[in-house]
């Protein structure tokens, strides 16, 4: 019997009315996910990515509503939620998340300890010397050196890569069910980057927490994820297991952003790119959003909307490629030749 999902996005549009125009970035998404999994979503910047994702935690911008569809969690439809009231009741204690830049995500006028402790006071109903002894319990757990000390001084005082480690602490201090984590190694090192992402992996076996990774980078999605969702002009045009998506994909979209990977690059050659531009989302999109860019498109890429097609039973894609009238397609050659290529690289 196949497992129930925790959380469940069906048919999300989100809009935001910016000057007397709207703007819809987010169509028609829908999402499944499932306990104690790591699901990445990628795509370029301006996919969605984050805006489909704040709306499981009530974080729109002010202009911005979900105007139609549904978010079930623990039985209850949240894209309903309207109250700041409703959304604390999830919002860090159930589903928590971990922005890119931590310095934007810290109150630079605050200690750190303190904005860890209130994180935990709010939330856990702990006060006092007990909050204190588990924040200074958080620090150590996500890698801080000395937290007695540590607990007494200002994000300033910390180097980026800490910094990020006490926004995860914030994140985690909750036990949520579900992190999601927003492009968490942006801004560090490549050093870093594998400490955090170590991290985030210790603390969800530890906290048995299910994790949505939300990247451009699919080198760091081979690297920790169970499922890949690929975003494109605010919809999910591909999702699988890692695998599938990375060895058996059929979206063009998720084709040229494999190709385009540079852990792959030859030297010498020039990287592959993708040509064109996103769609204007101010605009009706009319047929397959990716169709301008694809050099693969057939005439009703440009007329119709394709639905999702099943490729396996964890696989589906929304490309008419995968219809069974459509011509037989030879996938690129970079793409066929992707798995003997990972393995090379390691």
């Amino acid at each position: 019997m196949a497992k129930e999902p925790i959380l469940s996005a069906k048919d999300i549009e989100i809009c935001f009315h910016l000057r007397g125009r709207t703007l819809k970035p987010i169509r028609k998404c829908s999402l499944d996910l499932y306990e104690g999994e790591t699901l990445a979503i990628v795509g370029e910047s301006g996919s969605g990515k984050s805006v489909f994702t704040k709306s499981f935690i009530g974080m729109l911008d002010a202009n911005g509503e979900i105007i139609s569809g549904s978010i079930l969690y623990g039985g209850v439809d949240i894209a309903k939620y309207k109250k700041e009231a409703d959304w604390i009741k999830i919002r860090g204690k159930k589903i928590a998340m971990v922005f890119q830049d931590p310095m934007t995500s810290l109150n630079p006028l605050k200690k750190v300890g303190a904005q860890i402790q209130e994180s935990i006071e709010l939330h856990q109903g702990i006060k006092g010397e007990e909050a204190k002894k588990l924040t200074l319990e958080m620090l150590k757990k996500v890698g801080i050196p000395d937290p007695e000390r540590r607990y007494n001084q200002y994000p300033h005082e910390f180097s980026g890569g800490m910094r990020q480690r006490v926004v995860i602490a914030i994140a985690v201090a909750c036990h949520p069910q579900i992190l999601i984590c927003d492009e968490p190694t942006t801004a560090l090192d490549v050093t870093i980057q594998a400490q955090i992402l170590q991290l985030i992996r210790d603390l969800q076996k530890e906290f048995q927490m299910t994790v949505i990774y939300i990247t451009h980078d699919l080198g760091v999605v081979a690297n920790v994820a169970d499922r890949v969702a690929v975003m494109y002009a605010g919809e999910i045009v591909e999702i699988g297991k890692v695998d599938e998506i990375f060895y058996d994909a059929w979206h063009p979209y998720t084709w040229a952003l494999l190709s385009a990977l540079p852990q792959l690059g030859v030297k010498g050659e020039d990287l592959p790119t993708i040509d064109g531009t996103p769609p204007n989302l101010y605009n009706e999109i009319v047929g397959d959003a990716f169709a301008p860019r694809n050099k693969y498109a057939m005439k009703i890429d440009f007329v119709k909307a394709p639905p999702y097609f099943d490729v396996t039973a964890t696989h589906k894609a929304k490309t008419w490629l995968l219809d069974p009238r459509a011509p037989k397609m030879e996938r690129p050659k970079a793409i066929q030749a992707l798995r003997s290529k990972m393995k090379a690289r390691g």
